[in-house]
């Protein structure tokens, strides 16, 4: 069962232009190799908080800090998401969501209840490699997810973490066309693998991709993060 497995006090880069707290959740139902947070996923070590020695830190920080970011793991694997976040709105905080998006049900409750204010979506590869990737196999969850935050008016972004042994530009091409498709208007971030303890022990690869050969659209905005 997921739990609260820790808490960062603060932040300044989770929340885009935000100063934020960071609660992380144990547990996740994929398994990309190049997850940096094994610990988590497998729940090996943490604090295992209470619901209410959260409140009680973020009741201290009214004031101070502007957003709450939900992270994980995945969060919305945890039983009690949404009351949990609606306690947390009650102080009156935004909350960032960021999810996998393989839990469209809760993502819409959330959104519905405006109970988050900002979601970032973990587009993972191209559906075809989908299970080769992240060992999750109901596509139909993912595409739900994508299409709740397409047709809703809140803040999100798409991003996807590229490590060109797993997925190279033709990938991220066929995901581009994808967010094509379904109307995408956001910013769409290609993030480079960057190398730390992961699931898979996977190693730098031996060649960034080649950004000359990544889709051009004029449908939404792409950008590149920490290439």
């Amino acid at each position: 069962m997921s739990k609260i497995y820790d808490l960062t006090p603060f932040t300044i880069l989770d929340y885009p232009n935000k100063i934020a707290a960071i609660i992380w959740f144990s547990k996740c139902n994929m398994r990309c190799p190049y997850c940096y947070n094994p610990e988590i996923v497998f729940e090996s070590e943490g604090k295992d908080l209470s619901e209410n020695k959260v409140i009680s830190f973020l009741r201290k920080r009214v004031g101070l800090l502007e957003g709450v970011v939900l992270c994980g793991g995945e969060p919305t694997l945890y039983k009690d998401l949404i009351g949990f976040a609606k306690k947390i709105k009650d102080l009156g905080f935004l909350i960032k969501l960021d999810t996998n998006g393989s839990n469209p049900y809760v993502v819409n409750v959330l959104i519905k209840n405006h109970l988050i204010d900002y979601v970032a979506l973990d587009f993972k590869a191209p559906f075809g490699k989908y299970f080769s990737i992240t060992k999750f196999n109901n596509i139909d969850k993912i595409k739900d997810s994508l299409e709740i935050l397409v047709n809703s008016d809140i803040d999100y972004e798409i991003r996807t973490t590229v490590h060109p042994d797993l997925i190279d530009e033709n990938d991220i091409n066929e995901i581009i066309s994808y967010l094509e498709m379904i109307n995408f208007k956001k910013t769409y971030f290609i993030q480079k693998f960057i190398f730390s303890k992961t699931i898979g022990d996977l190693k730098n690869p031996v060649r960034d991709i080649d950004k000359s050969k990544i889709k051009k659209t004029n449908k939404f905005k792409i950008e590149f993060r920490n290439f």
